[in-house]
């Protein structure tokens, strides 16, 4: 950072940088902009990302982040659906929220297998999505890692996984790009995929 910057400014570039997707150039117009012209928007950001790191915890059972004692995404009346979607992050949990109609129960990876990355079946959580398969409420695992190869691999590990137990599986089908990533999908072509989706086979 250049030595022109005073050190609080340079720090608040350094700390924007570490955003997705967020250069120096954006990080510096980023920063001049809530200097110069949303004091009260900096204030707001400072107080959310602190009230979440505060607040926010992973829940034990399904791994996303909660508020509560209790988990939304693990209510009774979600188990009675009898289905259980594994995803591969919350952003993937949030976008099937809000462009499909399903509300069974999840389970996020938080990642997915790569050896590659030193990203194992410990690092997956899969002892607690073990754990979940023994429970008396899941009639349905939809596996909905992304079509990537990685995401592909992980598919047929946790469809090995949900066999052994004895539970029907399917997977997202229709429309959804090879190489693609949930998260970036529109509504119509994820919820398409979501209700057409297929049985897991070989």
């Amino acid at each position: 950072m250049s030595d022109a910057f005073p050190p609080p400014l340079a720090r608040l570039v350094e700390a924007l940088k570490r955003l997705p997707g967020v250069g120096a150039k954006s990080a510096q117009r980023m920063a001049l902009h809530l200097l110069d012209r949303d004091r009260e928007g900096a204030r707001f950001l400072v107080e959310s990302i602190g009230g979440a790191l505060d607040d926010l915890t992973r829940c034990p059972t399904c791994r996303m982040y909660r508020a509560a004692e209790h988990c939304r995404y693990c209510s009774d009346e979600r188990s009675r659906a009898g289905q259980l979607c594994v995803i591969e992050s919350p952003a993937d949990l949030l976008a099937i929220e809000q462009h499909t109609d399903y509300r069974g129960r999840y389970f996020v990876l938080l990642g997915r297998l790569s050896p590659l990355e030193g990203t194992g079946p410990d690092e997956l959580g899969l002892d607690q999505f073990a754990e979940l398969l023994r429970s008396d409420w899941v009639r349905e695992v939809i596996l909905a890692t992304n079509p990537t190869v990685e995401g592909e691999t992980t598919a047929y590990y946790l469809s090995e996984m949900a066999r052994a137990a004895g539970i029907p599986i399917t997977r997202l089908a229709h429309g959804l790009p090879v190489g693609g990533e949930l998260e970036y999908q529109d509504r119509g072509t994820l919820s398409h995929a979501f209700s057409g989706r297929r049985a897991f086979e070989e």
